[in-house]
């Protein structure tokens, strides 16, 4: 659960008096009517079963079609719902919750902090903190510009459930705020690569999509690669035989020609050519797989973003200097997480990529967020390079009492 925020160095405690709850609310109604209500973070849910789940609330401002709105985010420990009531209801809210169903309110306006918390028994404490230098009026959602990467306005996302249409407008629909934030991060990674990679100057780019789902990349991939004027050549192959035929139902509909999806693994998949390889979230050798794959279709990019690191895991012997450390679970997850997608990195280096592994969406919005991005170099690797790399590859298995690595197999049987 959140713990309590803490507040200006100037806060002090408030004797609760005979109605904290009311002096509270008389706060934020007031900052609502002034313009000047920055956020609200509801904290501590009660133990009922309905919030089981819910970690916490947040309240912001927001603006749709010119109406000042209160957008409230719950975030529950697998998925975030979205709601908007305009403010008068949030105080009526509040007033039910606080104390009860929520512990815990922390107001922040543009000049003031007020923390209101409440013990098992439901005995109140209020503070109050001047904050150090005026915060600036809130930004107000929605109708504020962003740069985005994909179109929201295209027909297509309401196929797949992204969007919907409200009064003739067609708009994001607000649970899947935090998916279309990653599709776009994903599509900057996705144009910075292409920029950096031979593919620059090339009329057409063939993708294919692996594990494409319900195509939300696939389909932003190839708008994105039409509006640079390159004719797209994309393909999404997926298991699953209903989302097969949900996006290539779309991609008909709307005469999106050079987009197909397949029903099928990589495992069995072999394209004639293929110039960028994506594949996010395959479990665990599957991604040693999908690199290979991209390695024998000599493709110029390589996109995937791991997902568990079992083969590795059952493998690590604990050096002697680090069994303090590695004694935790979630530690020898993590360091299996890293020596797993460091192998891949230093293995698709010494293939003659450019290989970088960092983060590509925050962890707010996802824990699957590292992105595994190798770029084909425009000249051969030394084989001096080459031989270097190859020894840190063994210096490393030999550190781990690493016996296979998927990856370095299929690149050894090939």
């Amino acid at each position: 659960m959140m713990s309590s925020p803490p507040l200006a160095a100037n806060t002090k405690p408030q004797s609760p008096g005979p109605e904290p709850l009311q002096r509270f609310l008389h706060q934020l109604e007031a900052a609502l009517a002034a313009g000047n209500f920055v956020k609200l973070v509801l904290g501590k849910p009660g133990k009922s079963s309905e919030d089981s789940l819910l970690e916490r609330v947040v309240a912001r401002p927001v603006s749709i079609k010119g109406e000042p709105l209160i957008s409230l985010v719950w975030h529950y420990q697998s998925r975030n719902i979205t709601n908007n009531h305009v403010p008068h209801e949030l105080v009526a809210l509040l007033h039910d919750w606080l104390g009860q169903r929520f512990l815990h309110a922390h107001l922040q306006t543009t000049g003031e902090e007020w923390q209101l918390s409440y013990t098992r028994k439901g005995k109140a404490d209020l503070r109050i903190g001047k904050l150090a230098a005026q915060a600036p009026p809130p930004e107000i959602g929605h109708d504020r510009a962003k740069q985005r990467h994909c179109r929201i306005d295209l027909p297509f996302w309401d196929d797949l459930g992204l969007t919907h249409e409200v009064k003739g407008e067609r708009l994001l629909v607000p649970a899947l705020s935090r998916k279309w934030k990653q599709i776009n991060k994903f599509i900057e990674v996705f144009a910075a690569a292409l920029k950096n990679s031979s593919l620059d100057g090339s009329a057409t780019v063939r993708v294919a999509d692996f594990g494409s789902g319900k195509g939300y990349l696939t389909f932003a991939m190839y708008d994105w690669l039409r509006t640079q004027g390159k004719t797209a050549h994309v393909t999404g192959i997926e298991l699953r035989t209903d989302m097969v035929a949900l996006c290539n139902g779309s991609a008909l509909r709307h005469g999106l020609h050079g987009l197909a999806f397949e029903q099928g693994d990589l495992r069995s998949y072999t394209p004639e050519k293929l110039d960028v390889m994506v594949a996010l979230h395959a479990c665990d050798i599957a991604t040693d797989h999908a690199i290979h794959l991209g390695l024998r279709a000599g493709a110029a990019i390589i996109m995937c973003s791991p997902c568990c690191h079992k083969q590795l895991r059952q493998q690590l012997a604990s050096p002697p200097v680090l069994r303090p450390l590695l004694q935790h679970g979630v530690h020898m997850g993590q360091e299996a997480e890293m020596v797993t997608d460091g192998l891949r990195a230093l293995l698709l280096e010494a293939e003659g990529y450019d290989t970088q592994v960092f983060e590509f969406v925050s962890l707010e919005h996802t824990s699957k967020n590292k992105m595994l991005l190798a770029v084909k170099r425009p000249q051969p690797l030394t084989a001096a390079r080459r031989s270097e790399l190859l020894q840190q590859i063994a210096g490393i298995k030999q550190f781990y009492g690493i016996r296979q690595q998927e990856l370095e197999t299929l690149l050894a049987s090939a």
